[in-house]
């Protein structure tokens, strides 16, 4: 089914929700592994940690394939013309992150030399450190990581100033059910 003004598709909906917990728990969880000395537990975590990473850019991609193949959703209520160019700008940043993320760590671990895998099937093999690299990717893997926390902030306040204050059933909406047209 494709999104319509009233109703949004259990795809759409599905892709939303899973995407969104997932890159929230993998902040949260990013920021734990951040905090541990380093350790054969450490390492452990950080293998989960990558490939939760690699499932989440997966995700990532059917949902943005999906977007471009379905447009996006029509925006409700009356708004001025900043606030649409507003939302468009977090919504491309939300989109453009779940990617970013989950790219530059698999870059960071590549350049790192310790390869790649998931669940510990081998993608990459391990290989030679770049020190110079991993050190610019971990860098900007961490500054997406906490610009993705404030624009998720931003959405969330959005999504609650259209819930609590225009009533307009964006989040109803959001949350799969129909709305009046």
């Amino acid at each position: 089914m494709k999104d319509t003004r009233e109703e949004l598709s259990t795809l759409t909906v599905g892709l939303h929700w899973l995407v969104a917990a997932a890159i929230i728990g993998m902040l949260a969880f990013g920021l734990y592994i951040d905090s541990l000395e380093r350790s054969p537990e450490r390492g452990a975590l950080m293998d989960l940690h990558k490939s939760i990473g690699v499932t989440i850019l997966a995700l990532a991609c059917l949902r943005i394939l999906w977007r471009w193949r379905n447009g996006m959703p029509v925006m409700l209520g009356r708004a001025p013309r900043w606030h649409k160019v507003a939302a468009h700008a977090v919504h491309g940043l939300l989109l453009l992150a779940t990617v970013l993320m989950p790219l530059t760590g698999i870059m960071m671990s590549l350049g790192g030399g310790h390869g790649l895998a998931l669940f510990g099937l081998t993608l990459v093999a391990e290989g030679a450190a770049k020190q110079a690299t991993i050190a610019a990717i971990g860098e900007s893997h961490g500054t997406i990581a906490w610009i993705l926390i404030g624009v998720i902030a931003l959405h969330v306040a959005a999504a609650l100033k259209h819930q609590v204050i225009d009533r307009d059933g964006t989040l109803r909406r959001m949350l799969g059910r129909r709305i009046a047209g």
